[in-house]
C-alpha cells in the first residue's frame, strides 16, 4: 500500500510555482546586522513550511531600511567600529547625561529627530550593516563628517541654556580634587550632587563652599531657602524666584557661608531685617544638599551622608588607618622608619614634623604627627586636625617629661605632709591620696610645661625643657598641694551646709549648687582647672557656700538668679552642640564655662568680686565670637 515515503520538504522545490509564502514578524537582529523575517510556505492551504527566518531585506528593502536606521543608528544596537556611530552615541550620552543632572526630562531630543537626521542622509538602498558598510566605505572618502551629530542638534530649544559648565564632574577645594556624579532618583539617599571623597584625605575635607551648591542647582536652592523664612520676613520677599535670580546677579561664591552672604544682600534689597539662622535647611529638598560619599582606594563606596561632620566622626577610626598605611608606605619608599610608633620611654625620634605630607592615589596626603600618651609609655600617631595634634602632643609630652624624672614629685609632697594635713586630703573626690597627688603633680608639670615654651619638637628642645621641669616640678607640687588643700576646706565646708539646709521649697535650688559643685570638685579637677585656676576655683566654693546661707532667706531671687545662669548653661550646651564631634573644644569655648561661674559668683556672692567684668550679655556676645 506504501510505495514510498513522500516529505512534504520536496514540494517546494518541485512546486515552486504553485506555492504561496506570507511573511511576519520583521525585526532587527544585531547578530546578524539585518533585518529577519518569519517565511510561512503553503500549497492550496497545507503548510509545508510553518516558520523560516529569512532576510527581510531583499522582500521589503522600504521596512527593512526604516527598522535597520531605527534600531542599529538611532537606538545604537548595532556592533560596529565605525567612528562616526562611537562619537554619535558618546555625545548623546553626555547630553542625556546633563539631562540627568538638571533632573528635566526635556532636554535630549526624541527619537524621530534622529531617526529623520539618519533618513535624510542614508541612501535608499541600505537595507543592513552589509549595506552600510559597503557604501560608507566610499562615502566617508568624501565627507568623513556626514554623519556626524552636532551637541546643538540634540538639545531642545527650550532647553538650549543648559550647559555642562553647570554641572561639573568634579569640585575642587584647595589642593583637592573630588569626583562628582548625579542621580535623578527622589527619595533615593543619594539623590542629587554627590561628591566622591578619598577616605585617606577626608580629614582635609571642610564644609566650606558645599552649601553653595553646583551653579546648575544653585538657583533652585536660594529659591527654596527663601521660601523656607518665617512667613512674617518670607512675605516681603514674593515671589522667591525673582528674589533668588537678583541675588545670584550680585552674589559671588566664596568662602562665606550661603545664608550669610543672602541675608546681608536680601536685607540690602528690601531693609527687612533678619539673621542667617532665620533660614531653616530642614525645609529645603534634600536632592538640593550635597551628599558626600566617602570611597576607598579602589573607589568602593565606604559611607555617605548628608553630613559631612557627622561621616568624619563615624569613619574617624578608618581615616587614621588609612593615615597611617599612607606614613608607612611613604617611609617604604624613602627607605626609611615609619612616622608612627610605640612603647617609646625616652626621645628617640629626633625632629618630630609639625606636618607629615605625601601623594597617595594622586591626591596630596596631610596628617599632624604628636606623641601620645599611653599610660607608661609614649607613641607617636598621626592626627587628622591641628587641634587633637596639639592637645595630644601636651599629654604626650608630659607623659614622658613625668616618666623620666627621678623622684616621684606625688611621692614627695606626700612624703612632706603632717599627719593632720594628710587627714584634710583624705577627703577627697579622688578616692585615695595618692590620686590627688597625681593630679598635683600633672598639673604642675602642665605649668612648668606652659611657663617654658612647650611643647617641644626636638630632641634638643626636650633636653632643655627636662631639666627644668625636673629642677621645679617637686616645689611646684608641693606647693599645689597646699593650694588644693585649701580648696577642699572651702568643698567640705560647702558640703556639710548643703546637707544642713533642709527645705523642700529649695529642692530644685540645692540640685543646682550639688551639680555645681560636682562639676567643679571631681576626680582630676586640679589638672583640668589648671594651678592658675586654684585661686578662682577656691572663690567659686566660697560664692556657693555664702549662696546656701542666703538662700532660705530670700528663695524667689534666688531662683530668678539661678534661672539666668540656667539660660547660660543651655546657650553654652547649645555651642557645644554646634562643635564637630570628637574634636577637642578650643580654648575660648573652654573659658565660657568659667565665664558662668564668675556670672555665678556676682549673682550669688558680689562681695567677692569677679576675675573681669561679666553679665549675660557677655557671655552671650563670646558664644556669638567662637560660632563666627
Amino acid at each position: 500500500r506504501v510505495n514510498a515515503r513522500i516529505e512534504p520538504e520536496w514540494v517546494e522545490p518541485l512546486a515552486g510555482h504553485l506555492v504561496k509564502r506570507t511573511y511576519s514578524e520583521p525585526h532587527w537582529e544585531k547578530d546578524q546586522a539585518a533585518v529577519m523575517a518569519y517565511e510561512k510556505v503553503t500549497l492550496y492551504g497545507v503548510p509545508i513550511v510553518a516558520r523560516r527566518k529569512v532576510n527581510y531585506g531583499r522582500i521589503d528593502p522600504e521596512v527593512s531600511r526604516e527598522l535597520f536606521i531605527r534600531h542599529a543608528l538611532v537606538e545604537g544596537d548595532w556592533r560596529t567600529h565605525h567612528k562616526f556611530f562611537a562619537d554619535n552615541r558618546r555625545l548623546l550620552s553626555e547630553v542625556e547625561e546633563l539631562e540627568h543632572r538638571a533632573r528635566r526630562r526635556d532636554i535630549v531630543v526624541d527619537d524621530e529627530t534622529l531617526f529623520d537626521f539618519y533618513d535624510q542622509r542614508v541612501p535608499a538602498h541600505v537595507v543592513s550593516g552589509a549595506h552600510f558598510d559597503s557604501w560608507w566605505k566610499r562615502k566617508r572618502q568624501e565627507q568623513p563628517d556626514f554623519l556626524d551629530f552636532e551637541r546643538e542638534m540634540l538639545v531642545r530649544e527650550s532647553a538650549q541654556e543648559v550647559t555642562k559648565a553647570d554641572y561639573p564632574d568634579t569640585w575642587r577645594q584647595g589642593d583637592l580634587k573630588f569626583r562628582v556624579t548625579y542621580q535623578f532618583e527622589p527619595g533615593a539617599d543619594a539623590d542629587g550632587v554627590t561628591v566622591h571623597i578619598p577616605l585617606q584625605v577626608l580629614n582635609q575635607v571642610t564644609g566650606e563652599g558645599f552649601d553653595w551648591q553646583i551653579p546648575g542647582l544653585r538657583e533652585e536652592l536660594v529659591t527654596e531657602l527663601i521660601r523656607s523664612l518665617p512667613k512674617p520676613i518670607r512675605r516681603n520677599y514674593v515671589p522667591a524666584p525673582n528674589y533668588a535670580k537678583a541675588f545670584l546677579e550680585k552674589a559671588q561664591v566664596s568662602s562665606e557661608p550661603l545664608t550669610v552672604a543672602m541675608a546681608r544682600e536680601l536685607k540690602r534689597m528690601v531693609g527687612v531685617p533678619f539673621e542667617p539662622e532665620d533660614f531653616d535647611w530642614s525645609k529645603v529638598p534634600d536632592h538640593l544638599k550635597i551628599t558626600f560619599r566617602v570611597v576607598d582606594e579602589r573607589r568602593r563606596k565606604l559611607a555617605e551622608d548628608k553630613d559631612l561632620e557627622a561621616l568624619k566622626l563615624r569613619l574617624k577610626p578608618k581615616a587614621r588607618k588609612a593615615l597611617s598605611r599612607a606614613a608607612a608606605a611613604s617611609a617604604e619608599r624613602a627607605g626609611g622608619v615609619s612616622l608612627e610608633r610605640s612603647g617609646l620611654t625616652d626621645w628617640t625620634i629626633g625632629t618630630l614634623p609639625r606636618v607629615f605630607e605625601t601623594r597617595r592615589a594622586g591626591q596630596p596626603v596631610k596628617a599632624y604627627p604628636a606623641l601620645v600618651d599611653d599610660g607608661d609609655t609614649v607613641s607617636v600617631r598621626l592626627f587628622d586636625t591641628e587641634a587633637e595634634q596639639a592637645e595630644a602632643m601636651w599629654r604626650g609630652t608630659r607623659r614622658l617629661l613625668l616618666r623620666n624624672i627621678p623622684v616621684n614629685p606625688a611621692k614627695f609632697a606626700s612624703d612632706r605632709l603632717t599627719n593632720q594635713q594628710k587627714l584634710a586630703l583624705s577627703a577627697n573626690p579622688h578616692g585615695s591620696m595618692q590620686a590627688l597627688f597625681d593630679d598635683c603633680a600633672t598639673a604642675a608639670a602642665d605649668r612648668l610645661i606652659a611657663d617654658h615654651g612647650g611643647p617641644v619638637w626636638d630632641e634638643e628642645s626636650y633636653r632643655k625643657l627636662f631639666d627644668t621641669v625636673r629642677a621645679e616640678i617637686v616645689d611646684l607640687t608641693v606647693r599645689t598641694v597646699g593650694q588644693v588643700q585649701q580648696v577642699l576646706a572651702a568643698w567640705q565646708a560647702c558640703e556639710r551646709r548643703l546637707k544642713g539646709v533642709r527645705s523642700p521649697a529649695l529642692l530644685a535650688n540645692l540640685a543646682d549648687v550639688r551639680q555645681q559643685l560636682d562639676a567643679l570638685v571631681k576626680p582630676g579637677f586640679v589638672t583640668e582647672a589648671g594651678i592658675r585656676r586654684l585661686p578662682d576655683l577656691m572663690r567659686y566654693l566660697v560664692a556657693a557656700d555664702r549662696r546656701l546661707q542666703q538662700m532660705p532667706v530670700n528663695v524667689q531671687r534666688d531662683t530668678t538668679r539661678m534661672q539666668k545662669v540656667h539660660e547660660m548653661q543651655d546657650e553654652y550646651a547649645w555651642l557645644l552642640e554646634q562643635l564637630p564631634q570628637g574634636r577637642p573644644v578650643p580654648e575660648r569655648v573652654r573659658e565660657i564655662r568659667w565665664m558662668i561661674e564668675e556670672l555665678r559668683v556676682s549673682y550669688f556672692a558680689h562681695a567677692l568680686g569677679t576675675a573681669y567684668p561679666v553679665s549675660d550679655k557677655r557671655i552671650v556676645k563670646a558664644i556669638d565670637a567662637a560660632l563666627a
